[in-house]
């Protein structure tokens, strides 16, 4: 979002400046717009990122599979050992992605992902880091194309130790997931 708040604006005025225009604060509806952007990454390195102009339907989601996840896997995992994850989003789901998933299972394993499951994904941990990045910026974004600069900026600099931590806690996070049988654990992803 370009914008983020609350929602809760405080004001201090005198009785008789209730519409000072320096008691008056201007709102942007919904965060004043987003940009959604699609991304992977293994240890090796970081994946694609790639800008989303539109809802993320099933549709959208098979030509970032064969345009983006394809050439990326075959690339880094030539053996086809490499295995793709994904959550259960319903665009994840629909049968055309089941089914192009199929027709290239042979070339990388996607993983089983159980329903109602806890977020084990840890490309919402680099979500975060990278939110936190913008929100330390010294000139933040004003409209929605430096927005989206930005993300592609901070992505293009997130160091190597950042994302390969990610994915070396996978199997330590997974089984704190099962000792508690799927309930809530208290492992926090990076320091």
């Amino acid at each position: 979002m370009l914008r983020h708040s609350d929602g809760r604006v405080r004001i201090w005025r005198k009785q008789n400046e209730n519409m000072d225009p320096s008691c008056l604060v201007t709102t942007v509806q919904a965060g004043g717009g987003g940009v959604m952007v699609w991304w992977m990454f293994p240890w090796h390195t970081l994946g694609p990122l790639v800008p989303i102009g539109h809802r993320l339907n099933a549709t959208a989601y098979l030509s970032i599979v064969s345009d983006h996840v394809h050439p990326f896997m075959t690339t880094m995992y030539p053996s086809s050992d490499g295995y793709f994850q994904q959550d259960n989003a319903p665009c994840h789901k629909a049968r055309i992605i089941s089914n192009w998933f199929l027709e290239h299972d042979n070339e990388f394993t996607v993983l089983k992902w159980p329903p109602q499951s806890p977020d084990l994904n840890p490309i919402e941990h680099l979500w975060d880091v990278v939110g936190r990045e913008l929100c330390a910026l010294d000139v933040h974004p004003t409209n929605l194309h430096q927005l989206q600069d930005a993300i592609l900026s901070i992505w293009a600099n997130i160091s190597k130790e950042c994302f390969r931590h990610l994915v070396e806690f996978m199997p330590r996070r997974i089984k704190a997931v099962l000792k508690v049988k799927r309930g809530q654990t208290q492992l926090v992803w990076c320091s």
